[in-house]
C-alpha cells in the first residue's frame, strides 16, 4: 500500500468529539501533503520524471481504486481525500440512542475518534438543546455506532478514545467488578481490533484482552515542550516529585529524561471512604520522602477527576519549603467544582502552573485561566492513525525517549552557544 495516499481510511467523530477529531484530521491532511511533496520530488529525481508527472501517475492510481467512474477533470495538486465520514446520532425521549452512518465505509478501516469523558453539553438529534450526556450515555453511542459501522460493511474497527473509561476500575478488594476490563471484552467481542489511548491508569488493563490490542500513548514530548517554556532543564534547583507510589514510574522516566533527582510523596487512604470533591478525600496520613527545600518542583499525573489528591500533595510540597510547583496532567478531567478549588489554591499560592491535554474537551472556562497551560496531542493520534493505517511500526511514537533527549540536548546547547562555549 502507498504511504502517500490514505485510501480506505476513515474517520468518526463521536459526539461532542468534532473539535479533537477536527484538529486529528487536519494534522492527517498535513501530514499526507507534506510525505508527498517530499515523495514526488524524490521520484522525480530518481526515475528521471516531471513532479506533474508523478503525480498524474498517482491520480491514476486513486482512480483505479475508486468505487465509482470517475468523469471530472483531475485536479492539477495533490489532493487528500476527506476521511471524515459523517454520523447522525439521536437520542429518544425515553432515553435510548441511535447511531446513523450517512456515507459508505464498506471496505473501509474506520478509526472512531470518541472523547467520552466529556460533560460539556452536546449536539445530538432528538433534544431541541445541546445535553449534557453521562460517560454511560457516551458509551452506548459508542456500541452503537461499532456495531453500525460492522454492519455497514467495514474492514475493521479501531477505536481512538483519549481517556479509556472506567480504567481505575482495574482491580478488586472485595465484591466489586472489574469494569475496565469489562469494556475491553465488550469491544472485543463486538470486532474492535485496537484501542488507542493516552496515559492508561494501569497497564494491568491490556493483560485481560485475547485479540484486542492496546496502544497506549503518552504525552510527555508535548508536556516538556510546555514546561521548556516555564523553566531551564538546566536549572540545578529543578526537581521531580512523584504525587504518589501509583506515579513513580511515570516521574522516573521524567526524572531521567531531565537528569534530575526524584522525590516521592506517600499516601495513606481510607478506602471506606468515597472523594466527593477536592475538600473531601480519603486520604489520612501524607508524607514526603526527599528533600524540596528551595526547589522548583515537577510532578506529573495521569488524571485529575475532583483535584484533592494532587492538592493534597501540592499543599504537602510547599509545605515543606518548596519554591514553586509546576504539574503535568495527561488528562485533566476537572470534575463538579474542581476548577473553583483550583483558582483558590492558586490565589493561595499551593501552585504556580498546571499543564494539561487536550485530550479531555474544555472551553475557556479552564482554558482561560491563568494558571493552567495546554497542549495539543492531536498530531500524536494522527500520526499513530497514519503509521497504523499503512503497517508501519509504532515503536518511534510508543517510546518517545529519542525526541525527548534531541528537545532537551537543543536547549543545552543552545544555551552553550549564547555563553560562546
Amino acid at each position: 500500500m502507498s504511504i502517500v495516499k490514505p485510501n480506505k481510511l476513515g474517520v468518526i467523530s463521536g459526539p461532542g468529539s468534532e473539535a479533537f477529531t477536527s484538529r486529528v484530521l487536519k494534522h492527517l491532511r498535513k501530514l499526507y501533503t507534506t510525505r508527498y511533496k517530499k515523495l514526488s520530488s524524490a521520484l522525480a529525481k530518481r526515475h528521471e520524471m516531471s513532479e506533474f508527472e508523478i503525480l498524474k501517475f498517482v491520480t491514476l492510481m486513486e482512480d483505479l481504486n475508486n468505487k465509482r467512474i470517475p468523469h471530472r477533470k483531475p485536479s492539477s495538486t495533490f489532493q487528500v481525500p476527506s476521511l471524515e465520514i459523517p454520523v447522525r446520532y439521536t437520542k429518544f425521549a425515553n432515553g435510548e440512542v441511535k447511531s446513523e452512518v450517512l456515507q459508505s465505509v464498506r471496505g473501509l478501516r474506520v478509526f472512531i475518534i470518541y472523547d467520552l469523558s466529556i460533560q460539556y453539553p452536546v449536539n445530538i438529534f432528538g433534544p431541541d438543546e445541546p445535553e449534557a450526556l453521562s460517560i454511560n450515555d457516551h458509551l452506548m453511542f459508542l456500541y452503537n455506532t461499532i456495531n453500525a459501522v460492522n454492519v455497514a460493511g467495514a474492514e475493521s474497527v479501531q477505536l481512538v478514545l483519549p481517556s479509556y473509561p472506567y480504567s481505575r476500575q482495574h482491580k478488586k478488594s472485595g465484591r466489586e467488578a472489574l469494569t475496565a476490563s469489562w469494556f475491553g471484552h465488550i469491544c472485543e467481542y463486538m470486532g474492535v481490533d485496537r484501542i488507542i489511548t493516552l496515559d492508561i491508569h494501569s497497564r494491568e488493563i491490556e493483560n485481560s484482552f485475547n485479540t484486542l490490542r492496546l496502544e497506549n500513548l503518552h504525552a510527555s514530548y508535548q508536556i516538556l515542550l510546555q514546561l521548556k517554556k516555564l523553566v531551564s532543564f538546566d536549572d540545578p534547583e529543578l526537581m521531580v516529585v512523584s504525587p504518589d507510589t501509583g506515579a513513580i514510574l511515570r516521574n522516573k522516566f521524567y526524572a531521567e529524561s531531565l537528569h534530575k533527582p526524584l522525590a516521592l510523596l506517600y499516601k495513606e487512604r481510607d478506602y471506606s471512604r468515597i472523594s466527593r470533591n477536592a475538600n473531601n478525600t480519603n486520604i489520612k496520613v501524607v508524607k514526603l520522602l526527599g528533600e524540596v527545600e528551595g526547589k522548583t518542583v515537577f510532578m506529573a499525573d495521569d488524571m485529575i477527576g475532583t483535584g484533592g489528591t494532587i492538592l493534597t500533595a501540592m499543599g504537602e510540597i510547599m509545605r515543606c519549603g518548596a519554591k514553586k510547583i509546576i504539574c503535568a496532567i495527561s488528562l485533566p478531567f476537572f470534575n463538579q467544582n474542581s476548577i473553583e478549588v483550583f483558582d483558590q489554591a492558586y490565589r493561595e499560592g499551593i501552585f504556580y502552573r498546571i499543564i494539561g491535554t487536550n485530550a479531555v474537551y474544555h472551553d475557556q472556562t479552564l482554558l482561560g485561566k491563568e494558571w493552567y497551560i495546554h497542549t495539543d496531542v492531536s498530531d500524536l493520534f494522527a500520526r499513530i492513525i497514519s503509521r497504523l493505517h499503512h503497517g508501519r511500526s509504532l515503536s518511534p511514537l510508543l517510546d518517545n525517549r529519542k525526541f525527548i533527549q534531541n528537545l532537551i540536548h537543543v536547549d543545552t546547547d543552545k544555551k552553550d552557544k549564547d555563553k560562546g562555549v
